[in-house]
């Protein structure tokens, strides 16, 4: 039974845009961060997720292709993971390269080192 806000139903979400692309998605933070690009940029790699996301649901499970809102819950569901993917990494790279400077807060923070 396809859901209406998202033109497919439910485990066909969870395996295509939470695993399948969400995977892809976290990557593409990663890759992100690596590169010290800002954080900005996942908006557009994100949305073109969405897009091969919309078009997987129709090809393989006959979702709907041109519906909007589920266009904008996969889309934000991807930029979710890829900030994920993003945080993690560059918390890991700030403390890694910098260790003098700066010291891990949580897995998605880093705070300045006491003198």
């Amino acid at each position: 039974m396809n859901l209406p806000i998202l033109g497919v139903s439910l485990p066909v979400f969870v395996g295509v845009t939470v695993v399948m692309l969400g995977f892809a998605a976290f990557m593409t933070g990663q890759a992100c961060a690596n590169t010290w690009r800002p954080m900005r940029q996942l908006l557009p790699y994100a949305a073109l997720l969405g897009c091969l996301n919309r078009f997987l649901a129709y090809a393989l499970f006959q979702g709907e292709l041109l519906l909007w809102s589920g266009y904008v819950v996969d889309v934000i569901a991807l930029l979710s993971i890829a900030v994920l993917g993003y945080r993690l990494t560059l918390v890991r790279r700030m403390t890694e390269q910098y260790p003098w400077l700066y010291e891990r807060a949580d897995p998605l923070r880093w705070r300045s080192k006491e003198p």
